[in-house]
């Protein structure tokens, strides 16, 4: 525990301290597959919840790994986490995997913290990094191994080309950094895979919404969230109007 850390100061450090863990554990070779996703979850998570109760005992916490208590929605602050987003990735030894620490406040995705420990990186809601200029031709991501029907839709549209990757927080942040333009998804989510995404992307300036462009709101009695556009705010007018025609097809 670190005296005086303001909430993105501890999502950042949360962050990569669960992300570290994730490596060392990788690295040792003790479990391998489903065996590896499942200890790390484990330990990641381990030290995350006892972090966040011990450092802010009044917050509420919504964790993937831990039984919901709905009590948090008596709390207008909640930290939603997820240990290790992309275990499948993870479990492979590639690098496009993730640790999401996020703090909803009033049902807003408020602060963010996302390691990518692969990369050696944590991106924060605390400091958010400069867009790049658009890819041409523009790229969006999808899933490396069900590119939905709806965001084909739309690339074709608009020129885009598709580039397959991992866990959400994996694709939400290469929109962040320039790598993508469009993070589309429709394949149905929960809090945890998209609130520190959300908060990081938006200190960053990018578009986020509902495919129906409506705001994403957190700390819901059902964690269940349809659907997420991240993109540049160009381009998401565009995409909102593709998007809803593909609805109307």
């Amino acid at each position: 525990m670190t005296a005086g850390e303001s909430d993105e100061q501890l999502a950042e450090r949360l962050a990569t301290t669960a992300g570290a863990i994730l490596l060392d554990l990788r690295a040792l070779g003790e479990f391998e597959g489903k065996a590896l996703g499942k200890a790390g979850d484990e330990q990641a998570n381990a030290m995350l919840c006892r972090e966040i109760r011990a450092t802010r005992p009044g917050d509420a916490l919504l964790s993937e790994e831990e039984k919901d208590n709905l009590a948090r929605r008596n709390n207008a602050r909640v930290w939603i986490i997820d240990p290790l987003d992309g275990t499948r990735e993870y479990g492979e030894g590639r690098d496009d995997w993730a640790v999401h620490v996020a703090l909803a406040v009033d049902g807003v995705a408020t602060v963010g913290a996302v390691a990518l420990p692969g990369l050696g990186i944590t991106l924060t809601s605390g400091a958010p990094v400069p867009l790049r200029p658009a890819n041409s031709p523009l790229r969006m991501l999808v899933s490396r191994t069900r590119p939905a029907a709806e965001a084909v839709f739309v690339a074709e549209r608009v020129g885009a080309e598709l580039v397959g990757m991992g866990s959400a927080g994996a694709k939400a942040m290469a929109v962040v950094r320039g790598e993508a333009d469009i993070y589309l998804h429709t394949g149905g989510q929960y809090e945890w895979d998209n609130c520190a995404p959300v908060a990081v992307a938006q200190a960053a300036g990018l578009h986020v919404s509902r495919v129906d462009g409506s705001p994403i709101r957190y700390n819901k009695p059902d964690t269940y969230l349809p659907d997420l556009l991240v993109c540049r705010k160009e381009l998401a007018g565009e995409v909102l109007r593709l998007a809803a025609g593909f609805e109307a097809a």
